[in-house]
């Protein structure tokens, strides 16, 4: 996560903010069995990706706080 945080401080020149690179990683990060086992589809892959990447932003944007 502080690799990721020290990447986001260069948002200026690569525009991979806390955001961006939250949508990125989030996937890899929190992975979903329920995805995986389920083979989800459409509209409830992408609500639980957007959960996911909430989550990651979240944590990096409080990474000092939280570790």
């Amino acid at each position: 996560m502080r690799h990721l945080l020290h990447m986001a401080s260069y948002s200026s020149q690569t525009n991979m903010h806390a955001r961006n690179l939250a949508i990125v990683w989030a996937p890899n990060l929190l992975r979903s069995k329920d995805i995986e086992a389920t083979g989800f589809n459409g509209t409830a892959a992408f609500m639980e990706v957007r959960v996911q990447s909430i989550v990651v932003e979240f944590i990096l944007t409080h990474v000092e706080q939280l570790f």
